[in-house]
């Protein structure tokens, strides 16, 4: 799935899921795999096993909570100028290939 629109940094709220209507920034995108990570969204617990240190700086064992990967075909770009989310479309200009908004037209 080569040639994501979505890109690292960016605001995406969530389409579907349990998450749904939730907002956050992406925080990695795996284009091979079609998936993004979003900060905040799609949490799950995992009993890890890290077990926990003798000293007192070190991690903590048991239950833990983290993000897991969603589809991208569950998120969409949320325009900073509009402020909905929106599908993402290409246009040519003197600063070269830019992406735009396909609602407002604006810059993303």
């Amino acid at each position: 799935m080569p040639g994501l629109k979505i890109k690292k940094g960016d605001t995406v709220e969530v389409l579907s899921g349990k998450d749904r209507g939730k907002q956050g920034r992406v925080v990695n995108v795996y284009p091979d795999r079609g998936k993004v990570m979003v900060e905040h969204v799609n949490q799950v617990k995992r009993h890890e096993t890290v077990r926990p240190t003798k000293s007192g700086g070190g991690m903590q064992g048991g239950i833990i909570t983290k993000e897991m990967p969603l589809d991208v075909s569950n998120v969409a770009v949320v325009c900073p100028t509009c402020g909905k989310p929106t599908r993402v479309g290409y246009s040519f200009g003197p600063d070269g290939k830019e992406r735009q908004c396909k609602h407002c037209g604006g810059k993303i």
